[in-house]
């Protein structure tokens, strides 16, 4: 067998491994991606109706109460006449009279709230077991005036409540209603910042004049919620108030820190909050993340513990002494809640040394804390609440949606103080999302999480009404588990604070639309089988109208608020499938990432394009799907007209008050706007989709279309509401990015086209130029020596052979100039990050190999590099060719046998490039130093950029390069974090670097000439 046969079976070989490692990357790529989908099974909760509304009965001067002298009947006491004050009309006089049967509490149970009204109009007795009984009563008495429904509909046997915790948040407690923090509409911080001017940074640490109005901010916010029928309270804090003095290895705190005199402070300013909440009956659980941290406290754990083990069982008797710190100082206080699943900055306070960190994310961790914390709340005799709420991956990282995950975090976990709290749609508080079953599981006790002002449908600042659905939701779960005996209702908190509307519950803003999902959620959990349509006409009676006709109105408007919701802010043929990607579950609002953030990135909107035209009917071809999916944007807007036709016909001198129907008018009008606008963004991106799919010009047509209705309605939205804090304009950055990407397709495309006519006929020239007479043109013998030396690099040398100045330039800047012209239009001339980082990789690596090569020639191996290259790109240039750089991304996202197939042949012929470029050196230096010098280029190549990205910081960088390229949604950096979402290192580019500085000191060492050994004779 000859050389050249023998060379010619190893590059064979050789290109055959490398394609295999390349399908290897291919698969591994898709497999990291894990894009895929299944069907949602939908709630079905009943049609929402519209009930027969009444005339107001005017209520009666309740002129004697013969009622128990305690602190939280007086409240309701007030309650009740507060009613009867707010009614346009009283009739007659009423006694109310309360027998509490003596002896009963011990069989009933303390938490018994069941009673019997007795009497008539004139006189009505209470009968109960418990003055818990008997404060219900007097509360559904106002209620029902408050209703306008005869207090006589009362009479008969109220049965205890189903579900006996009902907690709710802390509201916009201690939260300043400040419009300067609401004007920049892009502050996505999670912190509440409650109680921010109370508590100070100096000693004595507490302002007492802001505190004294917190406490009756606090007061008034219990005694609504007492009257709405609930009875906890979730209060945040918990390190805040600890000293640790008694921690195992203590103090924590050394000798004059601040942090202990401000425990100390601000336990005493906030322990009457709690004793308040104690008197009218309500529980109050602190409210905290685990880990909760102060500086000293990390500090004091790591030395003590080596690092933050969190599986270490005497880890958590840091924090269990500090419980029982606090409940002997505070006995007011009914327990914990504790979240693990989200922390870090997004929830902190800047200037405040109490953060959260990320730590309890193994099942040994979670479970060596929950025996901790029941194990001191059962000697304690107080309760633990722990939320199943977590993101990541593994059983930690989605127990909340998965059932094996629930069981392998919590099977066995058994105490009687444990509560677990879970959100009743599986995943986050999104339309379209199934029940989540886990509620129906386990032995432990459990609690439902709902959220009245709904984060993700613009914090309630359209109507939505959720009735059919929280009851449908109660009722399946109830059936399914006899475990479940509360419901934790959010009034306000979830999400960014001061993004979105400047509403703040009972402070600011249009917060009565969204009472009627709390009232709803209190009201099911008494009783699942509620009347909804009529909590909803009690609603609107209420907060707007006495008259029949207007009340009936304002519900019939709500009946269509669920329509335009799902329709108009989701795409439902998106919405209804689940979709798995990069080890999470995306929720089924992606294009709107998150809360007000028009998305447009390729990532999302390519697989959403791909749900909407794979939902079209067998045989309907895709343009049926996405014709769907259009339609509904439109039925949303129709819905929004609908609603607003039926609100402003009513009689205005019906309302309460001029003020509450235009908020209602201009609600509507601004929800109308804004699905406006949503309805031609979504026909602008399914018709880029479509484009990029079917190559189809009438679909390129559309979009362009659809383009400019957006930019008009673009432009109309943020004329209108932008600056308006009670009905703000949606961010549009990253769809005016992604509009701006795609505007640029179609000439990114033809620009590809060029280029690889010319890269192609660069190739051909080669091919050609050995046997024709072309090679004596200009440029054809460079041509012919970068293809031989690219695909026979053993031949690189021979093949610089005879060629002229000009030619050897073109061996270099042919490929140079194409390599930058392709990364250009790949990235549509709008990333110089991305070039930048190219670019600069490839400089390095070709002017280490430049030092290598020395004074030896350096045209063989530019020639063979330079070969390649150009095959590369030309492997990129007819990816983009068809519809540009979008849609080389949407067979990216979207067609896994492309990818595959791309991928695989681009990562062979990139690390061709390394293969060729040695190879064409061993002719000169040997393969050993060859392999030594090429190691080193790489090292080289790769340790500059990841050094400078190290030195950056990897979030900022990926931010900045992702802006700029579209792939992932704009506001992930925002809001998450691309590094934290896709769980990756922050030191992952120092990794890099150390890998690549290990690659450059093995090729220095292969590279070094070896001496050879001098034998020295004896004479």
């Amino acid at each position: 067998m000859t050389t050249a046969t023998r060379r010619g079976i190893l590059a064979i070989v050789t290109a055959l491994v490398l394609v295999a490692l390349g399908l290897g990357v291919a698969f591994a790529v898709g497999d990291a991606l894990g894009i895929r989908t299944e069907p949602s099974e939908q709630m079905q909760p009943a049609a929402a109706v519209v009930p027969e509304v009444s005339p107001a009965a005017p209520p009666p001067e309740f002129t004697r109460l013969d009622v128990p002298d305690t602190v939280r009947m007086g409240v309701a006491v007030d309650e009740l006449r507060d009613a009867v004050a707010d009614a346009p009309a009283r009739a007659g006089e009423a006694a109310v009279s309360v027998e509490i049967i003596p002896g009963q509490e011990a069989d009933s149970g303390p938490g018994d709230d069941g009673y019997e009204l007795l009497g008539d109009a004139s006189s009505l007795r209470i009968l109960t077991f418990t003055e818990v009984g008997a404060v219900r009563a007097v509360y559904d008495l106002a209620a029902q005036v408050r209703a306008g429904g005869p207090i006589t509909d009362l009479l008969g046997v109220h049965e205890r409540s189903r579900l006996p915790l009902r907690m709710t948040d802390l509201g916009a407690v201690g939260v300043a209603p400040d419009p300067v923090e609401w004007e920049s509409g892009d502050d996505y911080s999670h912190a509440s910042k409650a109680f921010a001017v109370v508590v100070q940074p100096e000693a004595p640490y507490i302002d007492e004049a802001a505190l004294a109005e917190a406490y009756d901010d606090f007061d008034g916010f219990l005694r609504h919620s007492l009257a709405n029928g609930f009875n906890a309270v979730a209060f945040p804090g918990f390190v805040e108030f600890v000293t640790f003095d008694d921690a195992p290895g203590g103090p924590v705190y050394a000798e004059g820190d601040d942090h202990r005199d401000r425990a100390l402070a601000l336990r005493e300013a906030f322990a009457p909050f709690w004793e308040r909440a104690d008197q009218l009956g309500m529980q109050v659980f602190l409210r905290t993340d685990m880990l909760a941290l102060t500086g000293p406290l990390e500090q004091f754990l790591t030395e003590r513990f080596g690092s933050l083990d969190t599986e270490d069982p005497e880890f958590w008797d840091v924090y269990t002494a500090g419980l029982d710190e606090l409940y002997e100082a505070a006995p007011a206080l009914d327990g914990v809640l504790i979240r693990i699943g989200e922390a870090g900055a997004i929830y902190d306070v800047g200037g405040w040394d109490y953060y959260s960190a990320l730590e309890v994310t193994t099942v040994d961790a979670v479970r060596t804390m929950l025996e901790a914390f029941t194990g001191q709340a059962e000697a304690a005799e107080r309760e633990v609440v722990f939320r199943t709420w977590s993101v990541g991956v593994g059983a930690v990282g989605d127990m909340h949606t998965n059932d094996a995950s629930y069981e392998a975090v919590l099977d066995g976990v058994d105490s009687p103080a444990l509560i677990v709290s879970t959100k009743y749609t599986l995943g986050d508080f999104y339309s379209w999302l199934p029940l989540n079953h886990t509620l129906e599981q386990g032995a432990q006790r459990r609690i439902v999480e709902f959220q009245s002002r709904r984060e993700f449908e613009n914090f309630g600042a359209f109507p939505n009404d959720l009735g059919t659905q929280y009851q449908w939701a109660l009722q399946q779960l109830l059936a399914a588990n006899d475990r479940i005996e509360g419901v934790w209702v959010w009034t306000q908190d979830g999400g960014p604070w001061r993004a979105g509307p400047m509403s703040l519950y009972l402070k600011a803003g249009f917060w009565q639309l969204y009472e009627l999902d709390t009232q709803l959620a209190a009201e099911l959990a008494r009783d699942p089988e509620a009347d909804v349509a009529a909590i909803t006409a009690a609603w609107a009676r209420e907060w707007f109208s006495d008259d029949p006709d207007t009340v009936e109105a304002i519900v019939g408007a709500m009946t269509r608020s669920r329509e335009a919701i799902e329709q108009g802010m989701y795409v439902e043929q998106f919405a209804e499938q689940r979709v798995f990607a990069i080890g999470l579950e995306p929720p089924p609002m992606m294009w709107i990432f998150e809360w007000d953030i028009l998305t447009g990135d390729s990532a999302v909107l390519n697989v959403m394009y791909s749900i909407v035209r794979d939902s079209a009917a067998d045989g309907a071809g895709p343009g049926a799907g996405v014709d769907a999916a259009i339609a509904s944007g439109a039925d949303a807007v129709a819905a929004v007209e609908e609603m607003r036709e039926i609100v402003a016909a009513t009689d205005a001198s019906s309302w309460r008050s001029p003020e509450m129907r235009e908020a209602f008018v201009s609600t509507l009008d601004y929800e109308l706007d804004t699905l406006r606008l949503l309805e031609a963004y979504r026909a602008m991106i399914l018709h880029q989709g479509e484009w990029h799919d079917t190559l189809a010009p009438e679909a390129r047509d559309a979009w362009e279309a659809d383009r400019a209705v957006f930019e008009e309605r673009a432009a109309e939205h943020l004329e209108r509401y932008e600056g308006d804090l009670d009905h703000p304009a949606f961010n549009l950055t990253a769809a005016e990015l992604g509009v701006d990407r795609a505007e640029r397709d179609l000439v990114m495309a033809w620009f590809a086209r060029g280029l690889l006519v010319l890269a192609l006929a660069w190739v051909v020239i080669g091919i050609l130029a050995a046997r024709t007479r072309l090679v004596a043109k200009p440029g054809a013998a460079a041509a012919r020596a970068t293809w031989v030396a690219s695909t026979r690099p053993w031949r690189a040398r021979e093949s610089m052979l005879g060629l002229l100045e000009l030619d050897r330039w073109l061996l270099f800047l042919v490929p140079v100039a194409l390599l930058v012209a392709t990364r250009a239009v790949q990235t549509s001339f709008l990333s110089w990050t991305h070039l930048l980082v190219v670019i600069g990789a490839w400089t390095v690596f070709a002017g280490v190999l430049r030092l290598c090569v020395g004074r030896r020639s350096p045209w063989p191996v530019i020639a063979a590099v330079g070969g390649v290259v150009v095959l590369r790109c030309i492997v990129t240039l007819f990816a983009l060719s068809f519809t540009g750089p979008g849609g080389y991304w949407f067979a990216f996202w979207t067609d896994p046998v492309l990818r595959t197939g791309y991928v695989a042949l681009a990562f062979a012929l990139f690390i061709w490039v390394f293969v060729a470029a040695g190879w064409a050196l061993a002719t000169q230096v040997g393969a050993r130093r060859a392999t030594g010098f090429v190691l080193a280029a790489v090292g080289a190549g790769l340790l500059v950029p990841s050094a400078v990205i190290g030195a950056i910081g990897l979030e900022r960088a990926l931010t900045l390069w992702n802006d700029e390229m579209g792939l992932l949604p704009w506001g992930l950096a925002r809001i998450l974090g691309i590094t934290t979402y896709l769980d990756i290192p922050e030191e992952t580019a120092w990794y890099a670097a150390g890998f690549a500085l290990l690659l450059l000191v093995a090729g220095a060492l292969l590279a070094l000439p070896r001496r050879r050994a001098r034998v020295v004779a004896d004479g």
